[in-house]
């Protein structure tokens, strides 16, 4: 079938009638929806540009704020200054290693978890989704959790970082939904030929899920990279503080904020502190700049997950 005859049709006359998407309506409804886009795009991005803007100013004409969307008086000296921060590399050394220990941890959890609550002929299977649920709505609060992770030991190592949100009941349901959905008759042939179920979680299951497996490590690298309370609470040690809980004490004007401005600039702090928190922040989302467009078609599809069965 042809292009024309999608979008047009044959009158009983012999003339053509013009399909719904030649009207003049839906052109209007296309050009109004590309325009809406454009500007929420625009409200978007404007305040990253605007960071972008003032991570490449000086720290004046910050401060003074004459910057936009264009650099105002260009200078890299910041860069250079937080380059050669010691605290700022070992922060974001820190950040790297919670992010992939952390993201590792949950994805080995959550997947295995999420695999054995699929099985409708698991007993207890009902209470079991019934009591992770209940955590999504319910949990012991600020106080119990401190007291709990300091009981344990972990107070002051990556463990209270990682441990505590290792598991995500939102993206354990994703998952257990997306489990359900796979043919059960490839289980079947798998346990015939002689495959347990490791067996069949490692070489069916996996393979046939890297959409939302590449989605949840998506979620859940994010979330740690960014997180910075967990850090705030359950950290005292400076060598230990994450690239997020660094630039916070640069954001909130904090004591430490005060020694770390004078440690990466050859004047003041007060100089400095006017863009230095910009190019702390442009530094510290460029990874997840860099790996979001790899798993961007995974997440496409991850995100759909159950939307369409059949």
């Amino acid at each position: 079938m042809t292009q024309s005859a999608l979008t047009s049709s044959t009158s009983p006359a012999g003339g053509t009638s013009v399909g719904p998407r030649d009207s003049r309506g839906y052109r209007v409804f296309t050009w109004v929806n590309g325009a809406f886009l454009v500007l929420l795009c625009a409200f978007m991005l404007y305040p990253f540009i605007t960071v972008i803007a003032q991570s490449f100013s000086s720290p004046g004409a910050v401060k003074a704020g004459l910057v936009n969307v264009w650099p105002v008086g260009f200078n890299l000296d910041t860069y250079e200054a937080v380059w050669q921060n010691k605290m700022f590399w070992r922060s974001y050394r820190n950040t790297v290693v919670y992010t992939v220990v952390g993201t590792t941890i949950a994805m080995v959890l959550t997947t295995l978890l999420a695999f054995v609550l699929s099985k409708r002929h698991l007993r207890g299977r009902t209470g079991l989704i019934w009591v992770a649920m209940f955590t999504m709505f319910f949990n012991g609060g600020l106080i119990p959790n401190y007291v709990l992770i300091q009981t344990l030991g972990l107070k002051n190592t990556m463990w209270a970082v990682v441990l505590p949100g290792a598991i995500s009941i939102f993206n354990l349901l994703v998952m257990k939904s997306f489990f359900e959905n796979l043919p059960a008759e490839m289980e079947e042939a798998a346990q015939i030929d002689g495959l347990g179920w490791f067996g069949i979680f490692g070489r069916i299951v996996i393979p046939l899920s890297k959409a939302v497996i590449a989605t949840m490590i998506l979620f859940y690298s994010v979330a740690i990279w960014n997180d910075w309370f967990a850090a705030f609470l359950y950290i005292d040690k400076q060598e230990l503080f994450p690239v997020t809980l660094f630039l916070r004490n640069l954001i909130a004007g904090a004591s430490s904020a005060a020694s770390e401005g004078a440690a990466v600039a050859g004047t003041t702090s007060a100089a400095i502190a006017a863009n230095i928190q910009s190019v702390t922040m442009i530094l510290t989302i460029i990874p997840i700049l860099c790996v979001y467009p790899f798993v961007q078609r995974y997440f496409v599809s991850g995100v759909m997950l159950g939307s369409v069965k059949g």
